[in-house]
């Protein structure tokens, strides 16, 4: 197995939780480089690792084949732009860009330069989304009517994180946790007809937007996405209705608490949920009606790199497309605008 020399662009949280240990454990990935402009933290961890101080530096590296660009959303565009220039493969965390017109051009320019492009979207691999996706795969609730996702949180204060709270393009509560629950229902439910969207600033002293709700208009058929900072007691993560039945599911993926933890993602268990967080089914099957709980998947981030593997070294295609990134951005686009004017905005 050739592995693949990995770059990050950063080693914050994201470097350490969500990419490191993954490309770590992976054989098809050599973890090799990252920048950090004045700091050593991932070498501290991870010995063999080359530290850069500038991209420049990074990029004039030949032996580099990927780049994962985790940097604050606002850079996304420049970076990735950057690194394909400079000859590499692209994975953009997500918001992939903050408009459509950049993401288009990275697209254009992944093809010229016939690199790989591709979004991180780790939430398509969350154990409690897999349980949703099974539902809707199977048609367990018959013609669904409607859809709500909930990515709610408790946070009064405002980010240490000073780029987080900047008001500047791509920042906003709907770029970040939207992000997630837009490419999940895109994913499940393709693009929807119009959209609209309600979006406002709630807590003291912030200047960014940290509630949002949007609603995607399908034919005779209706998804509801919400997100909100100041939800101390959330609703279920996933309500979903049909003209059989009802999948009621909280977020319950462990993957991201194991990880902060410093857990390594190569157990056995790894992303196993409890049994008791399993979602309620409320439906009509053979004739009977059921109520039962429903087993879930087990999350795997892990499963993102190796479609990133195969993509690269057997031709596949990427886990998550550049294009499906760029759909994402559209439907924010649309959001902002719909909340601006406040009427429902039409998908082209």
């Amino acid at each position: 197995m050739q592995s693949i020399n990995t770059a990050l662009l950063s080693f914050g949280m994201s470097g350490q939780v969500f990419h490191a240990p993954f490309l770590n454990v992976h054989d098809g990935f050599n973890f090799y480089a990252v920048w950090e402009r004045t700091k050593n933290l991932a070498q501290e961890k991870y010995p063999s690792v080359k530290t850069f101080r500038s991209l420049d530096e990074l990029l004039d590296d030949k032996s580099i084949e990927l780049v994962v660009v985790n940097t604050p959303s606002v850079t996304h565009y420049e970076y990735a732009k950057a690194c394909l220039n400079g000859g590499k493969n692209v994975i953009v965390e997500k918001p992939f860009t903050s408009t459509i017109e950049e993401g288009e051009e990275l697209i254009k320019l992944a093809k010229e330069k016939s690199k790989l492009l591709s979004v991180y979207q780790n939430r398509r691999y969350d154990s409690d989304y897999k349980a949703i996706k099974k539902v809707v795969d199977e048609h367990l609730l018959g013609t669904l009517i409607e859809a709500e996702f909930h990515y709610d949180r408790f946070t009064e204060q405002l980010s240490y994180k000073v780029h987080k709270e900047t008001p500047t393009p791509g920042v906003g509560i709907v770029y970040d946790l939207g992000s997630h629950l837009i490419d999940q229902a895109l994913t499940l439910f393709g693009m929807p007809a119009s959209v609209f969207a309600d979006i406002d600033i709630l807590r003291h002293g912030s200047k960014v937007d940290d509630y949002f709700e949007l609603l995607m208009f399908y034919d005779h058929f209706r998804v509801r996405i919400h997100s909100s900072l100041l939800v101390r007691e959330p609703l279920p993560a996933y309500i979903i209705h049909g003209t059989k039945g009802s999948f009621i599911k909280a977020k319950t993926d462990v993957q991201e608490i194991a990880l902060q933890a410093g857990n390594i993602p190569n157990t056995p268990d790894w992303g196993k949920e409890p049994e008791n967080e399993q979602g309620l089914l409320h439906t009509e099957k053979d004739g009977k009606i059921i109520r039962e709980y429903l087993p879930s998947f087990q999350g795997n981030y892990m499963d993102y790199y190796d479609g990133i593997y195969k993509a690269l070294r057997l031709g596949q295609a990427p886990p998550v497309t550049a294009e499906e990134g760029l759909n994402v951005i559209k439907i924010i686009t649309a959001a902002h605008e719909s909340s601006r004017v406040k009427k429902v905005v039409k998908m082209s």
